[in-house]
């Protein structure tokens, strides 16, 4: 007899070549009977099916279950496995607490399965589902796991992340996960490819000085609003037309507009924070319909750069308060905000943001952001927000 707490159930696997009707059939042979379908999961790989299906029933319709499964095994030309046996309604019940884990890589080996899933087991988690989400211009595997808090299973991955080369990111389950989000990234090397100031520099013939300067601000070497100074002063005398072309000369990250497009289309917000300059990079920011943004002003007097900057720098602490204040703007809680950066500027937002990504990011940012991304591609941050290729394609954004 089936009570709340103990239940007579049946696990069925179905295996074999896919074709029409297998479903159709399996169900209807199970028809006749007094059954409950508890729970049920279907896949197919390279047109090989896998279904599973665990079913309520009185025991007493076991024998005539089993016998009438393989005879429509037999009809279908797959395999048809039954285990039955009484479980506690608590064995049955969904899990709450899941955790997703996205593995991102250009290529995922065996060994790098086994490092994620010895890490989860060995605090303690359990994988419940593994499935790919994306296979390219990366692939994508997320795991929902249970049984372990979120921070002590990231701490747990990231040795493996930089062990195997494996971009790893670890999220909470339950409806939060698909709440409106704000995304709020950096420009300069993020965005786009180049660093605007740069390009600026090498107008002015101070393009190696320049650099240097950047990388040491980059580094966290050097104060980041002294550092600016420093080098806007190298652009002093440049006409004003030089910002137009600079903007010629902009590329985007590949993937960037298909980020982008994809993610308004799902509802969220994006935003664009930079140390960069607003007059070379506001145009861009219109034509991908970005309307939250930050960046610095150049000063110009008679249509010339005077090397200076007015106004608020847009350092590590002016990007942070930007994320707070857009977060508050778009009516989005902190811990339903990613920042995404690569430099020692981008610190402060990583650190406040409830999913802190370092992209193709200085060692330093990598280690203290909750996830990073080593792939050339802008999009791929969608996969470790659980969005998957299918759902871009839906989105009908055109990776770009």
């Amino acid at each position: 007899m089936n009570t709340p707490d103990h239940q007579y159930t049946g696990l069925i696997l179905v295996s074999g070549v896919d074709s029409p009707g297998i479903t159709e059939a399996l169900f209807q042979t199970l028809a006749p009977f007094a059954i409950t379908v508890l729970d049920i999961e279907q896949v197919v790989i390279r047109d090989r099916l896998i279904l599973t299906a665990l079913i309520n029933l009185d025991p007493a319709h076991a024998d005539a279950i089993d016998e009438d499964l393989n005879a429509c095994a037999g009809r279908l030309s797959v395999d048809i496995a039954t285990s039955f046996q009484r479980q506690s309604g608590d064995s049955i019940a969904a899990k709450t607490g899941l955790l997703h884990v996205v593995a991102l890589s250009e290529a995922i080996s065996p060994r790098s399965i086994s490092h994620i899933a010895s890490a989860i087991a060995s605090v303690g988690g359990n994988i419940e589902r593994i499935h790919r989400t994306a296979s390219y211009p990366v692939t994508a595997l997320e795991f929902t796991v249970s049984g372990v808090e979120q921070e002590k299973l990231r701490k747990e991955l990231l040795p493996v992340s930089t062990n195997t080369g494996i971009d790893i990111a670890v999220s909470p389950g339950g409806l939060m996960r698909w709440a409106k989000k704000l995304v709020v990234m950096d420009v300069d090397s993020t965005l786009i490819q180049q660093e605007v100031i740069e390009l600026l520099a090498a107008k002015a013939g101070a393009g190696e000085k320049v650099r240097e300067i950047t990388e040491a601000a980059m580094r966290g070497e050097l104060d980041f609003a002294a550092s600016l100074r420093a080098r806007v002063k190298l652009l002093a005398g440049l006409p004003e037309s030089v910002l137009i072309d600079v903007q010629k000369e902009i590329t985007l990250t590949p993937g960037a507009r298909t980020l982008i497009s994809t993610l308004h289309k799902l509802g969220h917000s994006v935003a664009a924070v930079s140390g960069g300059f607003t007059s070379v990079i506001k145009p861009l920011f219109q034509e991908l319909g970005i309307s939250l943004y930050r960046a610095n002003t150049l000063e110009i007097e008679n249509g010339v750069l005077t090397g200076n900057v007015t106004g608020s720098i847009i350092d590590r602490a002016g990007k942070a308060q930007a994320l707070r204040e857009f977060a508050a703007q778009e009516g989005v809680a902190l811990a339903q905000t990613i920042a995404i950066g690569d430099g020692a500027n981008d610190l402060d937002m990583i650190a406040i943001a409830g999913l802190g990504i370092a992209f193709n990011a200085k060692p330093a940012v990598r280690e203290a952001a909750d996830s990073s991304v080593t792939a050339p591609y802008l999009d791929s941050v969608l996969y470790l927000l659980g969005i998957s290729r299918d759902d871009i394609e839906e989105a009908g954004a055109t990776r770009k």
